[in-house]
């Protein structure tokens, strides 16, 4: 008899897990797109199925992917983050994502709210340390900001930026990433994306 199996679906009829291949097939069958995978103890099923479908799936490399890869060191690990922000002005209507260099694939998005990038860059940062310690993930995270990079090693966001009512919403998300880095502790590499050698970070919105 065969070592039991736990299988995730992420995408198909009834996302869950399930401890049967059979159970498996009937959510996944005929469905378009059906996210799925086996793991072998229901402890990394669970784990595995309130985390994004990418972190664990191999997917095909797009045409922008194998362009990265050209660019990077042949020993350039691509499972990691990148984090990147866009303002439109600055202050102006900011956002920030995280996309997984593996696939592509971005993770989370923020925004927009006014503010400015360097506040955005900071936001991401923190936004992406929580989510790995909440999902119990080990990768580096890379940001192509240095003051981003220092504030955080300062856990302060050291904004000129004046705290009015149309940046009230902003600032409480600074107090709060500002909590989080001086209640938690992280092992998660912090890493500077090097522009000049690799091109743009892959997180970056092309509004240059």
């Amino acid at each position: 008899m065969g070592k039991k199996k736990y299988y995730v679906v992420w995408k198909g009829v009834t996302p869950g897990v399930y401890d049967s291949w059979t159970a498996c097939q009937l959510q996944i069958k005929g469905y378009k797109g059906a996210l799925y995978k086996s793991f072998d103890t229901r402890e990394e099923a669970e784990k595995a199925l309130i985390t994004p479908p990418h972190f664990y799936l191999q997917a095909k490399k797009d045409t922008a992917n194998q362009s990265l890869e050209k660019r990077l060191p042949a020993d350039f690990d691509l499972n990691c983050l990148a984090v990147d922000a866009a303002c439109s002005g600055n202050p102006g209507p900011m956002e920030y994502r995280g996309v997984y260099l593996m696939t592509g694939q971005e993770i989370f998005h923020f925004g927009p709210v006014y503010g400015t990038n360097n506040i955005g860059e900071f936001l991401a940062i923190v936004h992406a340390l929580a989510l790995l310690k909440q999902k119990d993930i080990q990768m580096p995270v890379y940001s192509d900001s240095r003051n981003a990079l220092i504030w955080i090693k300062q856990k302060k966001c050291k904004t000129k930026l004046e705290r009015t009512t149309q940046t009230e919403e902003l600032f409480r998300l600074i107090e709060r990433a500002e909590k989080w880095l001086q209640e938690n502790t992280y092992t998660t590499p912090l890493l500077k994306w090097e522009t000049e050698k690799w091109g743009e970070i892959p997180a970056d919105f092309g509004r240059k």
